[in-house]
């Protein structure tokens, strides 16, 4: 019980109980005069008396057990309050829909010979309430999921939605799997729609007979999966097509033009097609590129030497991030860590590399 509560509960329960007690009093003693043998020679004050000890006694009693009595509730609480609100909102949902299908099934139930006509109804409607709250509760993004598209597309079968509100998958990006992980930070507010012919094509490429091709085939497909799964997320599967148009990357950006959406791909070339006709694009490894470790010329790096450069000289060490790191002069040191002073930082289309010479003092060997 928490310690700002526990004071005024208790003391809740013991004026309740307090007053049940003292307004037995006279119930009490009306009841020990009744009984055989009770003595008549006591005065009539005595059932104060009575009402004033048994008031105590519930005073005592009530402030001592009022927390224990609540605890139960505080255990549902804390229980309930580690649940995801969406989820939540899902299983209260699951459970209307439940008993509103235990109501119907209950007329019928209830016209069986007795017993069964008696208590059928009642299973019904609770085993109907449980599976409602479970299934729904357990899977609130893909109910969403199927509830929007039910009620939210129009008469084309196009979603009905705000300008925006859609981002459209690639085949590259749901292959190169970190959306997933990007998903679940939170920072994606929007649904993100998967055609079906982007499907088609990770099937395809599941399918190839390159054990390489097919391993990132079933990647994207377990990534599809994930975000079904996720609830940080709302994933749609649409099914609308850009018939005449073979090339899915044509009917991304067509399909992205009627429904006002944005791509996440990281193919360059559908970048470049889809911002030179207006389209907004998500690049992730733009993204990645922008959340590097931001390093300025006069810095000091500490890296290790992992292989040498293609100038004469120079080793090539990486940074956590995986932020190439071109050290002059550094192949001597292959293998060896080393501190480096960064001397210029060059943005490239293929990400950031960093140029640096080590510092004198790790001019000798240093401990890998």
């Amino acid at each position: 019980m928490s310690t700002r509560w526990s004071r005024p509960i208790r003391q809740l329960g013991a004026m309740v109980l307090g007053v049940v007690g003292f307004s037995s009093g006279d119930a009490v003693w009306s009841y020990l005069k009744a009984q055989p043998g009770f003595p008549d020679n006591y005065p009539s004050s005595f059932s104060l008396l009575v009402s004033v000890s048994l008031g105590l006694f519930g005073l005592g009693i009530g402030y001592l057990i009022a927390p224990l009595l609540l605890r139960p509730l505080e255990a549902l609480y804390e229980s309930v309050s580690h649940v995801a609100p969406v989820r939540l909102v899902a299983s209260a949902i699951g459970l209307g829909i439940g008993l509103s299908l235990g109501a119907l099934a209950s007329l019928p139930l209830s016209m069986l010979h007795p017993p069964l006509g008696q208590f059928l109804p009642f299973v019904a409607a609770l085993t109907l309430a449980y599976l409602g709250a479970a299934a729904v509760g357990s899977n609130p993004s893909a109910f969403l999921s199927l509830l929007r598209s039910i009620v939210g597309r129009g008469a084309d079968g196009a979603p009905a939605s705000a300008p925006g509100e859609y981002i459209l998958l690639d085949t590259s990006v749901l292959i190169d799997a970190r959306i997933a992980d990007v998903v679940e930070t939170g920072f994606i507010d929007k649904t993100l729609l998967v055609p079906r012919f982007v499907l088609e094509e990770l099937q395809l490429v599941a399918d190839s007979a390159d054990a390489m091709r097919r391993n990132r085939g079933r990647r994207g497909l377990e990534v599809v999966n994930r975000l079904q799964h996720s609830e940080k997320v709302n994933v749609e599967i649409t099914s609308q097509d850009t018939p005449g148009l073979g090339d899915v990357d044509k009917k991304l950006v067509r399909l992205a033009e009627r429904l006002n959406a944005s791509i996440m791909t990281n193919d360059f070339n559908l970048n470049r097609v889809a911002d030179i006709q207006g389209i907004r694009v998500l690049n992730l490894n733009e993204l990645a590129n922008a959340v590097k470790t931001l390093v300025l010329p006069g810095e000091t790096l500490r890296v290790q030497i992992i292989q040498e450069g293609k100038e004469q000289g120079q080793g090539v060490a990486y940074l956590d991030d995986g932020t190439m790191v071109v050290v002059e002069e550094g192949s001597v040191q292959l293998g060896q860590r080393v501190e480096v002073r960064v001397n210029r930082v060059l943005q490239t289309v293929a990400g950031r590399m960093i140029f640096g010479a080590m510092e004198p003092s790790a001019a000798g060997p240093s401990a890998p």
